[in-house]
């Protein structure tokens, strides 16, 4: 019997010998996986996209949806939504555990911890990064990061609960510790992040409340370099810095935040003073919210034990050009967790990345050579405030209210389906029109750890209940 295609394997049932459709893996339905997942589309493959949510993250914009201004549902898309039309793709529910690279086989783990196997002849790993606390994993409990729509929720709770919570309190003091916002990292979504809630502050709930103001509200950023968003050249920053100052973002630079607690943080300073020792300086702010850092998943560490690559440290697996993996050119990792030429953690790297992997296994399904990833630079895009934003493409750099206009016309193209475009232009028209912000809603709980404030049963004081 002469041996199969490329990608293909013989099979046998009651009709006997016959060549079964070889099998695609793709873990991951952020930016790197769809666009995986589309170029395999009627591709003459069974395309499996795994991943541990049902929905597809427009995460650009998660900040927005962290303060009210846009609802979960403008910035995320169902995949099997996404994937409807493509008839050899299949999405399953599933988060990727374990891997055996001899076999082919990836076992994923559903909700209720059952597992299951996913048999492959070729694996796309776009698992994506998670928030990174830089070693203190204990800081999560009172400082959520935003990788998720859970992450989101949660910080949209906090920062309209600090809000309520400071117009009931008496001692200035207390009203003072609530109305504080802490926020680690001075990158893109920090800044973002912070300019938001000073936006919210300002602009949306400012004649709302009867005992306290909420242009008060402080914000303060914290970050361990000499700048904001030091992708970006310093022309750019400076302007995001005047930027800032002037919506009211307090900026202290050169610190690392080394500890964390439900009242506040506290700073260290990089460089030790002329006393040898580092300042230590403590900010009480009832709400933390960290940006500082990412790290690759779980996953990623099982994908670098079976294939033999070594990780770098923030997780990410070294590839080839062809983003194949050394000595198995099998997988290939895109995206967030791909480590080729110090491309950025950037969404536009996922996409790109992405779609050349999902063409790549086309051509090896069909015989031909794969080819090296070539990476397009589209430039760096950051929101600072209502009408200010920076675009920088080689010598191109563009801020203020041109910046803005464009940084929100580049946002809606990427955005998916008509109807999240369309209502994403409504909210910020309205916003900028109105000062309002349509997602008010303050979620009941932490979505991550299903805790509800109002489920406990109460014992009046006088009662006699109660130990003591």
């Amino acid at each position: 019997m002469p041996p199969p295609p490329a990608g293909y394997a013989w099979t046998s049932d009651s009709k006997g010998e016959h060549m079964a459709r070889p099998k695609v893996v793709v873990v991951g339905g952020g930016f790197g996986g769809v666009y995986a997942a589309r170029r395999l589309a009627e591709a003459d493959a069974d395309v499996t996209l795994l991943d541990r949510t049902t929905t597809s993250l427009f995460q650009p914009l998660l900040y927005q949806c962290a303060t009210g201004l846009l609802s979960e549902g403008q910035i995320t898309t169902p995949l099997r939504t996404l994937m409807r039309r493509h008839r050899n793709v299949r999405v399953v529910l599933g988060e990727a555990c374990d891997l055996d690279a001899t076999a082919r086989v990836l076992t994923a783990r559903r909700p209720d911890e059952t597992t299951f196997e996913l048999p492959y002849d070729q694996l796309i790993v776009a698992a994506g990064m998670r928030q990174s606390y830089l070693g203190h994993p204990e800081f999560a409990v009172h400082a959520p990061g935003m990788k998720t729509i859970d992450d989101a929720l949660a910080i949209r709770r906090r920062v309209l609960g600090a809000f309520e919570m400071a117009e009931t309190l008496p001692d200035p003091r207390d009203r003072a510790e609530w109305l504080t916002f802490a926020v680690a990292g001075g990158g893109p979504t920090g800044v973002e992040l912070a300019g938001q809630i000073r936006e919210l502050a300002l602009h949306a709930i400012e004649h709302e409340y009867r005992h306290i103001d909420p242009r008060e509200a402080r914000v303060v950023l914290f970050d361990g370099g000499d700048r904001v968003l030091k992708s970006f050249g310093r022309n750019l920053t400076a302007k995001a810095q005047e930027a800032l100052d002037e919506v009211g973002v307090e900026t202290v630079f050169g610190v690392h935040v080394t500890d964390v607690d439900e009242r506040g943080v506290v700073t260290t300073a990089k460089k030790p003073g002329p006393d040898g020792r580092r300042e230590q300086r403590r900010y009480d702010a009832r709400t933390v919210l960290w940006t500082a850092g990412v790290e690759a998943v779980p996953f990623l560490q099982v994908v670098a034990k079976e294939t033999g690559a070594t990780q770098d440290r923030q997780g990410r697996i070294p590839v080839e050009p062809d983003l194949t993996v050394a000595g198995h050119p099998e997988i290939r990792v895109v995206g967030d967790v791909m480590s080729l030429d110090d491309l950025p953690g950037v969404a536009e790297v996922a996409m790109q990345s992405g779609r050349h992997a999902g063409e790549d296994v086309r051509r090896v399904l069909a015989g031909r050579p794969t080819r090296p990833f070539r990476y397009r630079d589209l430039g760096n895009a950051a929101y600072i405030s209502r009408r200010h934003a920076l675009l920088e493409k080689g010598r191109v750099r563009v801020d203020g209210f041109v910046g803005w206009v464009l940084w929100g016309a580049i946002h809606i193209a990427f955005l998916a389906g008509v109807h999240n475009r369309f209502t994403t232009l409504l909210n910020w028209a309205t916003a900028l029109a109105a000062n309002r912000r349509g997602e008010r809603a303050y979620p009941l709980g932490e979505p991550t750890t299903a805790e509800r404030p109002y489920d406990r049963e109460y014992v009046r004081p006088d009662s006699g209940s109660g130990a003591g």
